[in-house]
């Protein structure tokens, strides 16, 4: 039963994920906080193969469908991503090994909570843009990104796709198409730097027979379905998310404070 609900979460989340840009990690990861069947270090990795998975698929789905996207923006923006995946890595393992792992778990929770509120606001309430179009600027906010997609375990969600358009001053789905191309870079790290310290012994091999099918099947999915909705539709949808979470979120930060369960 536990093999069937991972399947249909992963499935569900990256293929939202792969509509709306937010990567599916977003969802993943207070998905699995909720069900509780592992402990924080394997729902963090099994968030970050799901979402790198899903950002293959996605990507070369869209590369298919001849979506255009320039190499420069997006090799800066992957580099920095890179570096900040890095250092995000290296602050969370040193947390999970020296912070108690609910208190941690709350202050994901926390942060996650701040910046999807302010993530809402500017989506739905500014039109403000900087449109720092210099390879300095999408070197920078790469490293940010990268930082906050890993510390935060949840591949970047719409914390990319948000920066993106105010930083940058892309569409909505123009900044979807580089959210998900910095995805791939930012998890690829985070997965290298889990391998290397050692963090791979905590799988259990059983899950990724169901993790890696669903989420390549929801990254596919996804980006398909992505191609015959307008912005409206994903803005629509990009909203409910981001209300949904920021409701699994609390329920979670309950949890881990002990308030119930």
């Amino acid at each position: 039963m536990i093999f069937l609900l991972y399947f249909i979460v992963i499935f569900l989340a990256n293929t939202i994920g792969a509509i709306s840009g937010m990567g599916g990690g977003i969802i993943i990861k207070p998905a699995l906080d909720m069900i509780g069947f592992h402990n924080l270090t394997q729902i963090v990795l099994y968030s970050s193969i799901a979402v790198f998975v899903m950002s293959i698929s996605s990507t070369l789905k869209k590369v298919r469908q001849g979506t255009k996207l320039d190499v420069g923006h997006v090799l800066f923006l992957s580099a920095g991503s890179i570096v900040g995946g890095f250092g995000g890595n290296k602050v969370l393992t040193y947390l999970l090994k020296n912070v108690a792992e609910n208190t941690v778990l709350a202050t994901q929770i926390i942060i996650m909570l701040v910046i999807l509120f302010l993530v809402l606001l500017y989506t739905n309430y500014s039109d403000f843009q900087l449109h720092w179009l210099n390879n300095f600027s999408f070197f920078g906010v790469g490293i940010l990104l990268g930082f906050f997609s890993v510390i935060l375990g949840i591949g970047g969600g719409p914390i990319n796709v948000s920066l993106l358009v105010l930083c940058f001053g892309f569409t909505l789905k123009e900044a979807m198409a580089y959210s998900i191309a910095t995805i791939f870079f930012s998890q690829l790290t985070q997965l290298v730097t889990s391998w290397s310290n050692g963090s791979f012994v905590y799988l259990d091999s059983r899950f990724l027979l169901v993790i890696l099918p669903a989420a390549l099947l929801g990254g596919y999915v996804g980006s398909t379905i992505n191609t015959h909705v307008n912005d409206a539709s994903v803005r629509r949808l990009y909203n409910a998310i981001l209300i949904g979470v920021m409701l699994l979120n609390v329920y979670n930060l309950v949890v881990a404070l002990g308030i119930i369960g």
